[in-house]
């Protein structure tokens, strides 16, 4: 069962929460612009599965595709990825102040 996502920093968070494709993405910060075979290459993955990951990146928004004859070449796309470091850090903020105000409760506690 396939599941539809319609919130892009869903489709995000998803495409994230694969480590082939995060590999995927690593390599496209590192070297820039790959073809579909040089993203698939270090997995010893059959085309099929690179091409599969590569789709739900790209319907994610993290890559963009550029046909050049029979080749596709791909380059990341940050604008996801800037987004949802921006969606942790909110909550990182949250959990932190959180943390800190558990923290002074607990200290008032150990000198009552």
């Amino acid at each position: 069962m396939s599941v539809r996502y319609v919130d892009p920093l869903d489709r995000t968070f998803h495409a994230l929460g694969d480590g082939t494709r995060r590999k995927m993405l690593s390599l496209l910060i590192r070297r820039g612009e790959c073809t579909a075979g040089e993203l698939g290459a270090p997995f010893r993955i059959a085309q099929p599965t690179a091409s599969k990951h590569l789709a739900v990146l790209e319907r994610a928004g993290l890559v963009r595709r550029r046909i050049q004859g029979r080749e596709h070449r791909f380059r990341l796309e940050p604008t996801p990825l800037d987004e949802a470091r921006g969606w942790i850090a909110r909550h990182r903020d949250y959990w932190e102040a959180t943390l800190d105000r558990l923290g002074e409760a607990l200290r008032e506690v150990e000198g009552a």
